[in-house]
């Protein structure tokens, strides 16, 4: 398969027909076969056999992106303004200080006993569920524990789509497969999701608030209709991502506890830096505990230097949601305004990011590249939604929304006519 002389989709041999080919006991091959499911090379289905996976596990999204020549301005890299980020090196001097006068050793409890009381807390006001919790290197990180602690390779997991390019590379690289759940500014379509939980899917991943790309927030009454379907099927796998926890001002709806194991998950990078590798993470006493047995063979806690630092900015109130939220707010509702003066829809009901449906996306990205405006190309984030292109809004200037607008507004309009002499 590596040398590319087994096509995607082509059938394999049976097991005992390949171990006489190869003069193995069928063991051997039943041991492989198995194996190469695991790494979602291969997909088996039953006495139709195996097969070649139709695409790679990993589905290289990353290159999906468009290189930004000098002279270009990028809005595409869905990082948050430098500008609002707080400061870290006193926070991280107070943890250093504190880790000196009481060194964290081998066999201490993975978790700060302090970020868990400010976490617990701050979950209880928004109205997430009592549970046990965990700290892990990221939100990705939690959404691949917790997807491995309770599913098979074969499972199938019901994503949003558009959705996060991270997670619909993810989850065909566990093995997994992938049924798309549509969505709108109040979050995942129903009836997808209820069609997506009828026809099998194990577990179901929502992003609460600043959906990446769309920016959509699960709104108090889509959260009501999700729990209603999500009870009807009590033993899926609910994983919900706080993508937007520290720069929105969108209430929280959470949907933890409709189901019998669930986990919920908000990281500190979006307030805090992309480089602070922590989220934690909440769920039933199932799932958490899971969680940490896997944890403990592999890394075994995330850094209680990087726990107690991020401990001193919660305390400090080093970062000023409502006045982050409106900042992003005020760019991202000037480019969606702009755009509607000119006729173009667009999205983005939280976060930093809007969405804009477009024609032909291919055609958008380099036209808008060609007027000097680097955006990200939807297929990054689709898998049957309809094309669109996202724009990162977390550094856009007023001066700029204008000139930006006009240029979405241009590259989605008929290509100029060509004359051939």
């Amino acid at each position: 398969m590596g040398s590319g002389e087994l096509r995607p989709g082509q059938l394999l041999p049976p097991m005992r027909e390949l171990a006489e080919r190869l003069g193995v006991n069928p063991n051997t091959v039943a041991a492989a076969y198995r194996t190469l499911r695991e790494r979602g090379v291969i997909e088996t289905a039953g006495r139709r056999g195996s097969r070649v996976r139709p695409a790679p596990a990993t589905t290289g999204r990353d290159h999906i992106r468009v290189d930004v020549p000098e002279g270009v301005r990028d809005v595409s890299s869905g990082n948050p303004d430098p500008a609002l980020l707080p400061a870290l090196a006193a926070a991280f001097a107070a943890a250093a200080a504190e880790g000196d006068r009481a060194p964290v050793l081998y066999g201490e409890g993975p978790v700060d006993p302090e970020l868990a009381r400010i976490a617990r807390d701050a979950f209880d006001a928004d109205g997430v569920p009592e549970g046990p919790l965990a700290v892990v290197s990221g939100a990705l990180d939690a959404v691949e524990r917790v997807l491995a602690a309770h599913l098979k390779p074969g499972d199938t997991v019901a994503v949003e789509d558009p959705g996060w390019s991270r997670t619909l590379d993810l989850v065909p690289a566990l093995g997994l497969r992938i049924v798309p759940v549509g969505l709108d500014d109040e979050g995942p379509y129903v009836d997808d999701v209820r069609r997506a939980l009828k026809g099998g899917a194990r577990a179901l991943i929502v992003t609460d608030r600043a959906q990446n790309p769309t920016g959509a927030a699960v709104s108090a009454a889509r959260a009501r209709a999700l729990r209603s379907v999500l009870r009807e099927h009590p033993e899926t796998l609910l994983i919900e991502d706080d993508h937007g926890h520290g720069i929105v001002d969108v209430p929280l709806h959470p949907l933890a506890g409709a189901t019998r194991h669930w986990a919920f998950v908000r990281s500190a990078a979006k307030a805090y830096g992309p480089d602070l590798r922590l989220a934690l993470l909440t769920g039933d006493a199932v799932t958490v505990d899971r969680v940490h047995g896997r944890q403990r063979l592999g890394p075994g806690w995330v850094s209680r230097l990087m726990q107690r630092a991020l401990v001193r900015l919660w305390a400090d109130g080093a970062v000023d949601t409502c006045a982050v939220a409106a900042a992003y707010g005020r760019r991202r509702d000037a480019l969606i305004g702009a755009l509607g003066r000119r006729g173009v829809a667009a999205q983005g009901r939280s976060g930093m990011n809007v969405w804009v449906p477009v024609p032909d996306e291919t055609g958008a990205v380099a036209r808008l590249l060609h007027a000097g405006w680097a955006v990200t190309p939807g297929a990054r984030f689709r898998l049957s939604a309809p094309p669109g292109i996202r724009v990162t809004v977390s550094t856009l200037t007023e001066d700029e929304t204008e000139a930006l607008a006009d240029a979405i507004a241009s590259a989605l309009g008929p290509a100029p006519a060509r004359s051939y002499v």
